[in-house]
């Protein structure tokens, strides 16, 4: 196994001018977005507009959520994100309709590359299908989709792709059950 090799790592571009000038002034509008009250959802929608995000009708992001990259993110009607989740937006982040991501949940679209001594960043994309559920304190790695329906239950870390209408649960995420069509959660 070769050596890693931080310097090349911390040498390599990870983002462009662009990108590095939208992150400041996104790090300067961040305290507008966090100091309104909950109830002003439409305030958070616009900032998050401002800065390139697709966001959808009557979207609900909570004050406290931390959005590393807005311009990578799509949120669709009617999704909700909860207190204190994360949404580490280095790669495309897509929330479907009616989708919830609860308090803490986090979801993670940036990893390094450990196959190359020199671990590059990548940006694998994270896609929360339309009505699924993302509960508290859970984990969604990198380049996971989260089924239509699916539920990520509370604290589970999801590392691979959750099927529709899945119910999973524990540290690897595993399946419980699946829902029919008529089943309440």
């Amino acid at each position: 196994m070769s050596e890693l090799d931080i310097a090349k790592n911390r040498a390599g571009t990870k983002w462009s001018r662009a990108e590095q000038i939208r992150r400041v002034l996104w790090a300067l509008v961040l305290p507008a977005f966090r100091i309104v009250p909950r109830p002003f959802w439409g305030w958070r929608r616009f900032l998050l507009r401002s800065f390139g995000a697709r966001i959808g009708q009557q979207v609900h992001v909570y004050p406290s959520v931390r959005i590393t990259m807005p311009w990578n993110l799509t949120i669709d009607d009617y999704a909700a994100v909860g207190d204190g989740a994360i949404l580490y937006a280095l790669g495309p982040i897509h929330i479907g309709a009616r989708a919830t991501v609860s308090q803490g949940a986090h979801l993670c679209a940036g990893s390094h590359d450990i196959a190359l001594p020199d671990r590059p960043l990548v940006k694998p994309p994270i896609e929360v299908g339309a009505d699924a559920w993302v509960a508290a304190d859970a984990f969604i790695g990198p380049g996971v989709t989260v089924g239509p329906r699916a539920i990520v239950g509370a604290r589970a870390v999801a590392m691979k792709d959750v099927p529709p209408r899945t119910i999973v649960v524990g540290n690897p995420a595993k399946p419980l059950r699946t829902l029919t069509e008529d089943a309440k959660a």
